[in-house]
């Protein structure tokens, strides 16, 4: 996909521009990180994250052309405090470790019980995960439901993210999908850490940088160079895969950021810790923020396309935008794009990764 030799900076860049004495435009603008270094040496496969305050949030999806975003905003000031991120999103590998160390079943493995889902029909009981799918004929994606291009899948899981008949070997690097909170959270703990904020998330996303677009700027594509895994060509039909990739990329495929996280944009949703309001930023804590105390289920999610107003699963967000995010349906890819999965839904482009507490390294 997009192996380029663009250098994301920790430093701001300065931009020349022309005039009848050469002046330099304005630094990007900066969040206030606290100062200081790492509390202690890193945990293997973590970068420190200084925390301090930033403006979270956006005014402006970015060039959505599909109906515009209500939940990103206002954006409002934050702080959180320091702590470790996983540098890559959890992988294949590293959640097979947790599997045969644990015996532990996902939520698409497992069936549902009747009597905690009185509603559900029993087709919709089985083990199974939502796969994603490129139809034949063309989809007009302003009219027609996201079901056009998702299939519920008995048998699709993180070992089988295709459905039965496929699998992940030779895919130890590919982060897992299939995944849902629960999951995420067994996993988690089991590693001695938990999953982020999505205040955290979004501070770590964007690498220091205050309000651009992207996690690298305000150009989705600086000098002509990809530096995400997103769809290209005309969704859902045809994936051209110019940024290298068609589907999942592994970890690592891309620049990190200058906090040397990787994949913060692309490649695959991340599911954080928080109950998802869309209303939420409206009254949110300034310090270490951590969501909602209830969520309203399927109905709070404008840009949810199965918001059928049932309420019946609390949802959660995930961030970061995955493979199948486009500029001409979804431009997720953004750090201050919000979306939504409940927790009993396993989908093909959506994993996680962990945080950790600042303390001694385990």
């Amino acid at each position: 996909m997009r192996i380029s030799c663009f250098v994301l900076s920790a430093c701001a860049s300065i931009l020349c521009v022309a005039c009848d004495d050469k002046a330099s435009a304005p630094a990007e603008p900066r969040a206030k990180l606290n100062s200081g270094e790492a509390p202690s040496e890193a945990p293997p496969g973590m970068a420190w994250i200084p925390g301090g305050e930033f403006q979270m949030g956006s005014d402006d999806p970015g060039g959505y052309k599909m109906a515009r975003p209500t939940n990103e905003g206002p954006i409002h000031t934050v702080y959180v405090d320091g702590f470790w991120m996983d540098t890559t999103e959890v992988t294949n590998a590293e959640f097979r470790k947790f599997v045969d160390a644990t015996g532990f079943k996902t939520v698409a493995e497992t069936p549902f019980k009747q009597e905690d889902y009185p509603s559900a029909p029993p087709e919709a009981l089985v083990p199974a995960g939502y796969v994603f799918y490129q139809p034949e004929a063309p989809v007009d994606i302003q009219r027609v439901r996201h079901d056009a291009w998702w299939r519920f899948t008995p048998g699709a899981s993180w070992q089988h993210p295709q459905g039965p008949g496929s699998n992940i070997d030779g895919k130890d690097d590919f982060p897992v999908v299939c995944i849902t909170h629960p999951d995420a959270v067994a996993y988690a703990k089991w590693a001695g850490k938990r999953l982020p904020t999505e205040a955290e998330w979004e501070f770590a996303a964007r690498g220091g940088l205050e309000q651009q677009t992207y996690i690298w700027g305000d150009e989705l594509m600086p000098d002509g160079k990809f530096l995400a895994n997103f769809w290209q060509g005309g969704f859902p039909n045809i994936d051209s895969g110019d940024d290298g990739f068609k589907g999942l990329a592994p970890v690592k495929s891309f620049p990190p950021n200058p906090f040397g996280l990787y994949d913060m944009a692309g490649n695959v949703w991340e599911i954080v810790n928080d109950l998802y309001n869309k209303d939420y930023y409206l009254n949110s804590q300034r310090d270490n923020p951590k969501g909602p105390k209830s969520s309203p289920g399927r109905s709070g999610d404008p840009n949810n396309p199965d918001a059928e107003g049932s309420g019946e699963f609390p949802e959660r967000v995930i961030r970061g935008g995955s493979y199948v995010c486009s500029e001409e349906y979804c431009t997720g890819y953004r750090p201050a794009a919000r979306m939504t999965t409940d927790d009993i839904t396993a989908s093909n482009h959506t994993g996680f990764r962990c945080v950790m507490d600042a303390g001694p390294a385990k």
